[in-house]
This record gives structure tokens, C-alpha cells and sequence, in this order.
């Protein structure tokens, strides 16, 4: 029988990585569980991403979009004469107050950085994509710092189960801004 042209097949496989990680965790994550999901033969999610990590890489370098995409709707650091301590903690508040489950994902893909190295560099891209265009209205260290700050802010956030505190954000993203 010849093969079935499928050039989507791949995005279905990291579209039920991300769906397999949302319901399972990391732990439930492996190649079987992913193909069952995208409804494709096991052979195919290792002819795409020969190993976990490589399908891991791939879920959380499409989760960690999610915070890009609401920077880049809000046009945030378009204008140097927004205040950048109030446009941050706008966007923290939108993203965290979207669906959570999204969030809350990225941050699993993320935190598993810690745990296999492969996605280490992945994970860093997030706060160097961030820290890119603030350093532009700060400077690098100050960009990093807010970064840090921001990132902290929201697994407080996603591991006590609290409400998000915009003044309370703006605020410490104040104290860090020159």
C-alpha cells in the first residue's frame, strides 16, 4: 500500500503532545500515548521526533508562543512612552487570566528543563525573546531582572492557585525599572 501524503501529520503529532502533557503530565507523555492522541500509527511519531526529548522540544518551543502572542497583540513595546512597568503587568495579567491550562502547561514543558537538558535551550528562549525588547526600553541586566521577576510572579501564581495582583506587579516591576 503507498504511503499516505499527510504534511500536517507532524503539527498533529505536537498538537497531542501538548493535548497528552494538558491531561497526563510529563509523566503520561511517550510516544505511544502521543500517536494514539493524534491518531497515527506509532512509526510515524518516531519518524518525526526519533526521541521524547525531540518531540518535548518541539511542544514546548509551540506552548511557549503563547506568551509571544499576547505581547505582539498588545503592541507593548511599541510605544516608549508607555509606562513599561503598567503595559507589563498587563500583559502578565492577560496572559495568567486567559486559560489557565495553557499557562500552566507551558510552565510543566518549561520546568521539565530541569529534569532533561535537551530542553534547556528551548526554555531559555522565553525570557531571551522577552528580554530582547525590553532591554531596548532598559538595558540588559534590568531586562533579565524584569524577566526573572515576571517569570516568578507567575509560578506564585500557578502553584498557590491565587489571583493575580496587578498593582502588587506593577508595583515590584516599578522598583526594578530606571
Amino acid at each position: 500500500m503507498p504511503r499516505r501524503y499527510d504534511p500536517e501529520r507532524r503539527q498533529r503529532i505536537i498538537d497531542a503532545a501538548i493535548r497528552v502533557v494538558g491531561e497526563k503530565g510529563i509523566a503520561g507523555l511517550s510516544h505511544r500515548t502521543v500517536a494514539a492522541e493524534a491518531d497515527v500509527p506509532l512509526g510515524s511519531t518516531t519518524y518525526h521526533f526519533a526521541t521524547l526529548d525531540e518531540l518535548m522540544v518541539a511542544a514546548l518551543r509551540q506552548a511557549n508562543e503563547g506568551f509571544a502572542k499576547v505581547v505582539a497583540a498588545r503592541g507593548a513595546f511599541d510605544d516608549p512612552r508607555r509606562d513599561l512597568a503598567d503595559e507589563l503587568a498587563g500583559l502578565l495579567g492577560e496572559w495568567l487570566g486567559g486559560e489557565r491550562t495553557g499557562v500552566e502547561l507551558e510552565y510543566e514543558l518549561y520546568l521539565a528543563a530541569l529534569r532533561r537538558p535537551a530542553l534547556r535551550p528551548v526554555a531559555a528562549e522565553w525570557g531571551q525573546d522577552l528580554a530582547g525588547p525590553l532591554a531596548e526600553r532598559t538595558d540588559p541586566v534590568t531586562a533579565r531582572a524584569l524577566v526573572a521577576l515576571l517569570d516568578g510572579i507567575c509560578l506564585q501564581v500557578l502553584l498557590t492557585g491565587g489571583e493575580y495582583d496587578a498593582a502588587y506587579t506593577r508595583e515590584m516591576l516599578a522598583r526594578l525599572i530606571p
